[in-house]
């Protein structure tokens, strides 16, 4: 019985190395399998760290993975499984197309991706694959933080300084911070916590600037006005020109 399957875990985990393993063992065995990703780190290619990649299918917004599928299986006569990586970036309806896959062709699905992104927060692809998946698998390989600790967020630095906005898809350097350039690293909670309050900390300081340079005005002045009888002028009359 087909199954879908979601592998999770931080940078450097092997998520897309365990992808590429998948894709070579069952090609070994004769199967026919789809590779497919997006915003990879080669264009149309899913690459590991290690330096191990392979061709594969790009699955950008636009993808109606289902059909996709549907029109390989058409094309071969078969299609025995389906290995995406990346799949944090594809879009909640992607990941139902990935399910569709799995119920109405009976092809086994392995989505590989990030738990959060560099805000702390589940992707929007990572939550609908954790809410559709038949497994769901954690990497176990541990990375760290510089201090020693397990590293369990993805971080996301410019010009060295971690920052917690911004477009959720940016692909960027991981080899360390570079003046004007994007880069991520891994950092235990309490330290992704910590940059995280100093990035909001410099955020609110700016719009307090912002404030004070556009001083509000949109004040209610639509309560009762107190006037003072001494300063309204006394009308002039005629006779007293």
């Amino acid at each position: 019985m087909a199954q879908l399957r979601f592998t999770f875990g931080t940078m450097g985990s092997g998520k897309s190395t365990q992808a590429l393993q998948i894709h070579h063992n069952l090609r070994a065995r004769g199967l026919t399998t789809i590779l497919t990703t997006q915003l990879d780190r080669a264009e149309g290619r899913v690459s590991s760290r290690l330096g191990v990649s392979a061709e594969a299918e790009l699955a950008d917004p636009g993808t109606d993975l289902f059909e996709m599928v549907r029109r390989r299986m058409a094309r071969l006569g078969s299609v025995d499984a389906v290995i995406c990586d990346e799949v944090q970036f594809y879009s909640p309806n992607q990941c139902e197309q990935l399910a569709r896959v799995v119920d109405d062709l009976a092809v086994d699905v392995y989505a590989f991706g990030l738990l959060t992104s560099f805000q702390g927060e589940l992707f929007p692809g990572t939550a609908r694959m954790l809410e559709l998946a038949d497994q769901r698998t954690e990497i176990q390989v541990e990375a760290r933080c510089w201090c020693g600790s397990r590293a369990t967020h993805n971080a996301r630095f410019v010009d060295g300084e971690q920052v917690v906005s911004g477009q959720l898809k940016v692909v960027g350097d991981t080899s360390g911070p570079a003046s004007g350039e994007v880069t991520y690293d891994l950092l235990c909670r309490s330290h992704w916590m910590d940059g995280a309050r100093r990035a909001r900390g410099s955020q609110l300081e700016l719009l307090d600037a912002d404030d004070a340079r556009s001083p509000n005005t949109d004040e209610d002045h639509s309560g009762p006005v107190e006037v003072d009888p001494a300063a309204v002028p006394t009308p002039l009359k005629a006779n007293d020109r």
